[in-house]
Parts: C-alpha cells; sequence; structure tokens
C-alpha cells in the first residue's frame, strides 16, 4: 500500500477545458471545474488557463473546497531563444507556484515542438534536436534548476509527444546530460505508451529522479489512427486519444507496483485531455477516482 501521508491524488483542469485547443469545455468554468474536482474525491490539481491568477482569490477558491495547487505547465524555449527570455517568465512562473505552495516546477521545452500545430503529422515531422540544441537545453535547464532550489522547489521535466523529449532515448539523454540535484522528471503514462515507449522500464530506470506523475490512459485504435492516417497531436486529442487510468490500454497494476514499493513521495495527477461534449468531466473523473482507489489504495 501506499503511504497516503506521502502520495497525494489531484486531477488536471484539462478535462474539463483545454488550453491548447480553448474550444473544447469553452463553456465550462473554473468553479465548476475544480468543484467537480473535490466533490469527486481529489485533493489537488494543476493550473488551468482559466484559473485567476490573483493569489488570495485563487487561494480562497481552493480553500472552500479542500484542494491544494500541485504545480503548473511551463514552456521553455532554451534550444530557440536567449536563455535570458526564458528566464524572466520562468522565475514570475516559479514566484507564483511557490505562493501558492507548491513544491515542483513543471517545464517542458518548447523549441520546434510541434504539439500545438493542428495540421503537422505527429510522428512523420517529430522534432530531433541536434547536439547543439541538447547542449542549451541541458545546460538551461541545470540553471532553471537552480532557480527552483532558490525556493526549496523542484524542477521536473516533462516528456511530451510532439517534442524533441519524447522517446525513452530521448529522456535518457536529457537525464545523463543535466545536473540529478537540478532537474528531476515527471513520468507521464500516458505519453509514453502512445510514442511507443514502454511507461515500465522508464519508471524503472529513473525512479530516482521522478518526482511528479501524470496518470493518463490510452485507446490504443486512436493511437493507431494517428500513426497511420499522419494525423497531428491536436487533432488525436480531439478524437480521443487519451482518456482517464483504467478506461484505455495500459496496464496500471504494475506501474501502481513499481510506484509504491520504491517509496514515491508527491502528486500523481490525472491528467486526461479528452472533449467534454464527448466525455464528461466530471463523470471521468469519478471514473478515474475509483479506478485508483481500486488498483492502488489511495
Amino acid at each position: 500500500m501506499f503511504d497516503v501521508t506521502a502520495v497525494k491524488l489531484g486531477i488536471a483542469p484539462i478535462g474539463w477545458t483545454n488550453d491548447d485547443l480553448p474550444e473544447l469545455g469553452g463553456e465550462n468554468t473554473f468553479e465548476q471545474c475544480i468543484s467537480e474536482m473535490s466533490l469527486a474525491g481529489f485533493s489537488g490539481t494543476e493550473v488551468g488557463n482559466k484559473y485567476p491568477r490573483d493569489i488570495p482569490t485563487l487561494k480562497k477558491a481552493l480553500h472552500l473546497r479542500n484542494l491544494e495547487i500541485a504545480s503548473a505547465w511551463f514552456s521553455a524555449f532554451l534550444t530557440t531563444k536567449p536563455f535570458e527570455e526564458t528566464e524572466k517568465a520562468y522565475i514570475a512562473h516559479r514566484d507564483f507556484l511557490y505562493k501558492m505552495g507548491a513544491k515542483v516546477i513543471v517545464v517542458s521545452e518548447q523549441g520546434r515542438s510541434i504539439q500545438g500545430n493542428i495540421s503537422t503529422p505527429l510522428f512523420a515531422e517529430k522534432p530531433i534536436f541536434t547536439d547543439g540544441e541538447w547542449a542549451k537545453l541541458a545546460d538551461g535547464l541545470n540553471r532553471l534548476g537552480e532557480l527552483a532550489k532558490e525556493k526549496d522547489m523542484k524542477l521536473v521535466y516533462h516528456h511530451h509527444m510532439g517534442t524533441g523529449v519524447q522517446t525513452t532515448e530521448e529522456i535518457d539523454c536529457l537525464m545523463e546530460m543535466t545536473d540529478p540535484n537540478l532537474v528531476y522528471l515527471l513520468y507521464d503514462t500516458g505519453h509514453l505508451y502512445f510514442s511507443g515507449e514502454d511507461p515500465l522500464e522508464v519508471l524503472e530506470k529513473h525512479f530516482p529522479r521522478i518526482k511528479h506523475v501524470h496518470l493518463k490512459d490510452v485507446r490504443s485504435e486512436i493511437a493507431r489512427e494517428v500513426i497511420q492516417d499522419r494525423l497531428s497531436f491536436l487533432t488525436g486529442v480531439k478524437k480521443g486519444v487519451f482518456t482517464v487510468p483504467g478506461d484505455g490500454a495500459i496496464n496500471f497494476e504494475p506501474v501502481f507496483q513499481v510506484l509504491e514499493k520504491s517509496g514515491y513521495k508527491g502528486w500523481m495527477i490525472v491528467e486526461a485531455e479528452q472533449d467534454p461534449a464527448q466525455a464528461n468531466p466530471f463523470e471521468y473523473a469519478l471514473k478515474a477516482r475509483n479506478f485508483i482507489k481500486e488498483a492502488a489504495g489511495v
């Protein structure tokens, strides 16, 4: 069994309202989102585009529902822009999360990313970093990690479909090139499975660096369609390639076993972007919560 004092369970707002596809869930309000999260039995959330950025306002809304902020996405452009541009935005992002009580900062390199391009084939045109870009990325992440450490926080890197850090080999490279005391890993089951990787292999290999977890399932028939029909990442999302844990093709039992036996501490966040018109967010939040309680005991 997980140490319930060390593991917290949250859910991302992306199932209610999508930051990259504003038309998905555009009618769903911030208040509906966090109320349904709480009602479904979650204790935390990441930050979405409808969340107020005024600290007292956000804290009050969350406190009323017994919710905490776990983290929030940050887009870095270390490979394509001067470091100072990313640094300035990152410090503001770090300070906001620090004031909200978060302990980790989710970072993903968006230099040459195709994840937001609705017409770009996901697999056929995936970016591959040059040696120079890898060097810029590793150096920049180490420097951002130092900035996180100033606030006793941790930078957790989000490997992601359609970016230069997607595959097992690329994750290995990133972990080898960065300082293990400054750069940590966000482990996302859905992105690994969708990419064709073995989620269990990555978990076992890099567990000491994993400080944040995204629990996401994949509908394998739609994943195959994305590959065969040369579809984009966002088209795959709209078609429903992702779903909540227990509703897709991933076997979560060994994942939970490794996390539990290895003594994982931190947040496990359900993150399953779908079209709310096709997958009712509250219904799927409940489905995820019930599955995790049964499968992981938390």
